[in-house]
Parts: structure tokens; sequence; C-alpha cells
């Protein structure tokens, strides 16, 4: 990186104007480092804005359209702005395994970086280097760049295999086979293959194999590749576990699992007939047995290092992304909705949605939740039990939780073992985790969060979906709790958070002080993102329970007192929410509210006894 200072003297120009031109988005890739602003050192100097005749005019730049959507490698590279990942090749060739799988969330790169990698390695009459000879990969010496275009590959991408019966899921895995074997026409009429492989071969490209010759597929394809070219080939699986996901939620699990294993086996465990593999997937799935025995695999998670910054975007891809699309200012936005992801000890920003802002204006939205269903996080609710669902609603509030984290995780775990929640969230993008620290079991044990403002909006949509649709609150009563907050009309709030505690509490069928705190703290965090949500802090003369503080102006600040007794009468529930609402006079409670200029605040007493609940609220102006 250079200063602007160097800048101005490379390019004849004063700092000033270098500085100016930074600020403006115009230089691709400067950072700003406290009050100076950094360029990269191949940074190129802007145009001039200036007619000759000394008129103004605005510039205009021809700029590359946005990839998304695009996960073909060659188009990315060639006809969209593209962010070069090719080092995970370098990365790769140096360690050389035999088998990789890399888990990381949906659509942070994992389709286009296999298609990478087959386009590197795949044999071609085309001269593919092409694709390459302006890429990290290639400043990286005839070390690496001797291994392009030197292998057959087999390349699969499972990531719309997502259908709700096993018959209809095998037949498109028949179909992906079927057009995978055509890819390889030289095999038709080979006369190195004996004539029973081209009799296999013309089965598989014709749709007429049946499961069990399917499962054995891919290790007959490997032998016919290295037996025609000499050479061993490379695999490629894209998304594997997609199906088993969808088998896990539609009900055919055992059968998905069981072909797997199969198809899996002959892929990758003792084929001498395999050069590399590579697969992709949200899961590692190993305790499924689908990786039995294969001891030649090397699992790279979003805990391991190595490929850290390989998926996803990095600050500075992210930055100089802006500064191309003339959206520098907007860095701070895109910090606090996309960025948040740790991998290895990377931070990592969601791709997916970086672009799609840039593409759409650079509204703010959560685009990436609304790519496909978010089974995983259904799956959850489903099986979260009390203790969990409150340490949900805390992480909503935007707390952190201590949890185990166990990479071989599996989706029907859930039912054995409910904590296994912070795993699959985590894995599946919906969690970050810091302050790692190894366990000797191999587990992690780390403090999760929500990353950022998009994932919250995901889990305050689909929380309160899911308890709309278990019948533990009406649509009518969360709108009416939203509106009551936006108002600050304390009758209307008070009716619809009680309408919603006394369904929620029914069906859960639970009660201590914990457990309404935490039901209370649910519906605070569900709420808005208009609000940060704070809990048991200290404030005036004690520590509040609850108190939501405004993000805006217009809408007024919450503090919520609870207490809890048992098997108390309506008489007593009054007077315990009373003394509740009391607690927040007497100990100034609002004092912090106060501090930041706040002076409309909503003082709500709740008081709970089984599934009874009774409010007394007041709004105060001060």
């Amino acid at each position: 990186m250079k200063s602007c200072r160097e800048a101005a003297q490379e390019w004849n120009t004063t700092e000033r104007a270098v500085t100016r031109w930074c600020t403006e988005g115009r230089i691709e890739g400067a950072v700003k480092q406290g009050r100076k602003w950094f360029l990269p050192d191949d940074a190129l100097k802007p145009g001039d804005l200036r007619f000759r005749t000394g008129f103004y005019s605005k510039m205009i730049i021809e700029r590359k359209p946005l990839p998304i959507g695009i996960s073909d490698y060659v188009r990315a590279q060639r006809d969209y702005y593209y962010v070069d990942k090719t080092k995970m090749i370098r990365v790769f060739l140096d360690q050389r395994p035999q088998v990789t799988l890399f888990t990381r969330p949906r659509r942070f790169g994992k389709t286009l970086n296999m298609d990478m990698l087959r386009v590197f390695f795949e044999k071609s009459e085309e001269d593919t280097s092409v694709y390459f000879r302006d890429k990290d990969i290639w400043k990286s010496g005839e070390r690496y760049t001797k291994e392009q275009g030197k292998y057959p590959v087999i390349f699969l991408t499972f990531k719309d295999l997502k259908y709700d019966s096993w018959q209809e899921t095998v037949t498109r895995i028949r179909g992906l086979l079927q057009t995978e074997y055509g890819r390889h026409p030289e095999l038709q009429n080979s006369d190195r293959l004996a004539d029973y492989e081209k009799k296999y071969y013309e089965m598989v490209l014709n749709g007429e194999a049946d499961e069990t010759e399917l499962s054995s597929s891919l290790e007959y394809l490997s032998r016919m590749l290295y037996e025609h070219h000499g050479i061993a080939p490379v695999i490629i699986i894209d998304e594997y576990d997609t199906p088993i996901q969808e088998g896990f939620s539609a009900g055919f699990y055992d059968q998905i699992t069981g072909f797997m294993r199969n198809f899996f086996s002959g892929a990758f465990k003792d084929n001498r007939y395999l050069s590399y593999g590579f697969l992709t997937g949200i899961l590692r799935i190993a305790q499924e047995s689908i990786f039995s025995g294969l001891n030649n695999l090397m699992v790279d998670t979003i805990m391991d290092s190595a490929y850290e910054d390989c998926f996803g975007f990095t600050e500075t891809e992210v930055r100089k992304l802006l500064a191309y699309y003339g959206a520098g200012e907007k860095y701070q936005e895109v910090k606090e909705w996309y960025d948040g992801y740790l991998f290895g000890d990377t931070r990592i920003y969601n791709p997916w949605s970086v672009i799609s802002y840039a593409g759409k204006n650079c509204v703010p939205q959560a685009y990436w939740v609304n790519t496909g269903k978010n089974e995983i996080l259904d799956d959850v609710l489903k099986n979260a039990d009390t203790d969990l669902t409150e340490r949900l609603y805390v992480l909503l509030s935007g707390d952190k939780v201590v949890a185990r984290i166990d990479e071989n995780v599996v989706y029907r775990s859930l039912a054995e073992d409910p904590s296994n929640i912070y795993s699959l969230l985590l894995s599946a993008g919906y969690l970050k985790a810091e302050n790692r620290k190894m366990a000797a079991d191999g587990t992690w044990i780390c403090e999760v969060s929500v990353p950022n403002k998009e994932i919250g909006s995901v889990y305050r949509s689909e929380v309160l979906g899911h308890l709309i649709s278990a019948g533990a609150v009406q649509r009518s009563t969360a709108d009416a709790i939203a509106e009551g907050l936006y108002a600050g009309n304390s009758e209307l709030l008070e009716k619809a958070a009680a309408a919603y505690l006394e369904k929620t509490i029914s069906y859960y069928d639970a009660g201590s002080e914990a457990f309404y705190h935490g039901l209370l703290l649910g519906l605070a965090a569900m709420m808005d993102t208009d609000y940060k949500v704070l809990s048991e802090r200290e404030s005036g003369d004690g520590r509040y329970d609850i108190c939501l503080i405004p993000r805006r102006t217009g809408i007024p600040g919450i503090l919520i007192e609870i207490k809890w007794g048992r098997n108390l009468s309506d008489e007593q529930l009054a007077e315990l929410s009373e003394e509740a609402y009391a607690q927040i006079e007497e100990r100034n409670y609002a004092a912090e509210m106060k501090q930041e200029g706040i002076k409309d605040i909503l003082k709500l007493g709740a008081a709970f006894s089984g599934k009874k609940v009774k409010m007394t609220s007041s709004a105060s102006a001060s």
C-alpha cells in the first residue's frame, strides 16, 4: 500500500486531490486507516472529469455487471466483476490431500469455486489456461501452472436436488449422471475399454441404470476415464449434503444416506483410479458413516484457517467492489448488514448479499435469507426445548451464548440432543463463533452470536412464523404488538402482549421467572431492528430485566420488570404486577435512557403465575 502523498508524487498531482478521489470512491482498493487513506501499490489515477473546453461533465464509466447467480467460472471471470479466488488452487497443491471436503454456508461461492477447479484441472481441446493467466494462481509459478489442463474431470452438483420423495430424488440423480457421462463422449467408442464397460457406459448414458447400478457409477466412470486417458481423474461433488438435508425434512433420510454411502465409497474410498477428490457441503455428516473408513479425507470447516479467505469476501475485497461501483461511502452499512462471519481467523462478508446490495442500488435487505427455504432453522425450532428457546431469544437480543460446537453433528441428532442446534446453526451460517477453545473430546467451546443485521432479521421472521404456525401466537397479536411498540400505545401493547404470553405459556407449558424472562426477551427481540435490546444491565440504582432502546426517533423507549409467583390468586398477581412497576420507578431504571436523551418511556411491570399473566403499564414523559 502507498500513501496519498506517494500517489500524488507518482501522478504529478496534489495530495488533496488524491484524498478527494479516495473519499469519492474513485480509486479501487483505497482503505482509510484512522484519518489517512492508503492505496494499493498498483492503483491507477482516475480519469479527468473535464472536457478540454473547460466545461464539466459527468464521468461515464463502463463497469462490468455483477455476477448475481453466476456459478460458471469462465463466464464469471470473463463477463462479470470477478473476485479472484484462484489462490485456493495454490493452497490445495501445496498440501495435495487426495480428498478434500469444504463445509461452508450456502451462497458463499462453493459452486463457483468448484467450477473454477474443474476448468483449471480438466483436459480439454481448448486452451483453458487463458482463463487463469491474469489470475493469482498464474503468478505463483510453474510448479502450479503445470497442473493446469492435466486431468479428466468428473463434476456433479447436487445444489438443486430438493425433492419431497426418494423416487423423485433418485430420478434426478440418474439424470445428472446421464448428463455427466455425456460430457465424456470419448469413452463411447474407445478401443481401450472392454465391451462390458462400454455397455455400462451406454446404460447410464441412456438413463437405464437402476439404483444399485447408479451407486457404482462414479467408480465405473473414474476407471474408464483412467483407462482411456492414462491418468486418474479428478472427482468434484458440489453440495453433496443438499439431498441429505431434504431427506431429513421429507422423510426419506435412511434411503438417501444408504445410497450416498455406497456412491461416495466407490468414488473416494480406496479408489486407485482417483487423482484428487473435492466435495462441498454445509455439514460434515461424518457420523452417518457416509465417509466411513475414508482415511484419505481432509475436512476444511469454518473453524479451519487453510482456506479461510477462499469462500466469501474479505474486507479488502468488499472495499474494492464498492469503490468499483462508486459506492465506497456505503462500506459501514455493508459491514453492519453482511459482515460478522469468522472463517478461521478471518472476518468474512456474505458474498451473495454484498453483490445483491450493490446491484440493487445499495438498498440494505435480507438478500441471502430470501434465496431459499431455511429448513435447518425450521428444524431447530421444532426440536428446541424450553431452555434452548430462551437461549435463542438471548441471541435475538444481541447477546452471546456459550455453546459446545461439534463439527460432526448430523441432522437427526437434533431429536437426540437439541443442544446440537448451535453446531447446525453455525455451519449453516446463522451464527458466528468467537473466543474458541478446543476441548479434549475434539469439540469446540465458543461464544456464539448472531453475525449481522441480515441474519437477525431472518431469526425474527422465522421464530415469529414458527410460533404463528404452531398456534402459539396469532398474526393479529404479533401485528398488534408491533403497532403498540411503534405507537407507544401502552393499552394496545399491554393487551396484545398478554394475549401473546398467555398463548405461548400454554404452548410451552412451563413456568419460572427465568422462563418468563426468556419469553419477554424473545418478544422484544423479534419485533423490530429499530430497537437495541438489553437484558439485566445496570441502570439507576439496580439492574433492570429488559430494556428496549430505540434506534430512531418517533418510537418510545421500553422498560420491563418481571415478577413470578407460584399459585397466586388474581388479586395477588395484580399486586405483584404493581410491585414490578413500582420497582422500575423506585430504582430509577430509566436513568440510562434519560442520559441518552430519550424522553418517551413506556414502563411495564409484568407478573406471572402458571399460565396467568398481569401487566401494569404506564407511558411517562420526563
